[in-house]
């Protein structure tokens, strides 16, 4: 029986709404909303989109419309397993680009990839069709380091409408992406927007990925933090003790976080 989007639970980790989903649910929900054609975008979700959304709150209202919010980070899966959900699973944004391509191979679903360096964008198309022969690469876009002029951003909205592509890639860093989606989502034709962060780094070999072990133990974090110091120890340090004190603050309802 095919599930129904609207009926999937959702966690509240610190007022974010966290899908209470595994890999094989957002499959088939995302499934769903190109068969009908619905306009969603889904945000991919750990510990970092968790604290900034307590930074800012349009941030976590951008999370709490969206059609998924997936638990990217293991320790969202053991939030939400610790609450009763238990068919949660990790769902990891480069593991999911990877699914959904796959999957749509035979229905031939066309992919537009926006985000990260015209380097990265070139490794990314070639790899991608090298493990997928077949594949629909409908286009590719690199932004500047820059907000777009508005003319700008329409041509991109037009290149985007105009290459039919069914599912857009978003591979910007969080929270970029995420306000890119939800400024983008009413203008933009294609069904599903999907922001997947470092997968295009990680899927154009040029970043590495944590082994699958480490990526388990909940320190692939760690693993990041080692490969590049100067750019991430702030976010983790900062984030994930910061993290722990207002998650052990709700669960001894010490503060209390509402989902709107």
């Amino acid at each position: 029986m095919p599930v129904d989007p609207e009926n999937i639970q959702r966690g509240n980790i610190l007022g974010v709404g966290v899908s209470a989903i595994n890999m094989k649910l957002a499959l088939e929900i995302i499934d769903q909303w190109l068969e009908k054609r619905e306009l969603r975008y889904v945000c991919v979700t750990g510990v970092h989109g968790i604290m900034e959304s307590q930074r800012n709150e349009n941030l976590r209202r951008i999370h709490n419309t969206a059609g998924l919010v997936t638990p990217d980070g293991m320790p969202l899966v053991w939030l939400l397993k610790y609450a009763g959900h238990r068919r949660v699973g990790r769902v990891y944004g480069p593991d999911l680009m990877l699914a959904v391509i796959e999957r749509s191979l035979e229905i031939r679903y066309k992919h537009f990839l926006y985000g990260a360096t015209d380097l990265a964008l070139s490794r990314l198309e070639a790899n991608l069709k090298r493990r997928f022969p077949g594949i629909q690469i409908a286009g590719v876009y690199s932004p500047p380091f820059r907000p777009l002029t508005k003319k700008e951003d329409k041509q991109v909205v037009d290149m985007i409408n105009d290459s039919g592509a069914d599912i857009v890639w978003v591979g910007l860093s969080t929270p970029k992406q995420e306000r890119w989606m939800a400024d983008h989502r009413d203008r933009i034709r294609s069904p599903v927007l999907i922001g997947v962060g470092a997968a295009f780094d990680f899927h154009a070999g040029i970043k590495r990925q944590a082994p699958r072990f480490i990526q388990r133990s909940g320190f692939e974090w760690l693993f990041r933090l080692a490969m590049e110091p100067r750019r991430l120890w702030k976010r983790y340090l900062s984030n994930n003790s910061a993290f722990l004190f207002l998650i052990t603050c709700q669960k001894a309802r010490l503060r209390r976080y509402e989902i709107d």
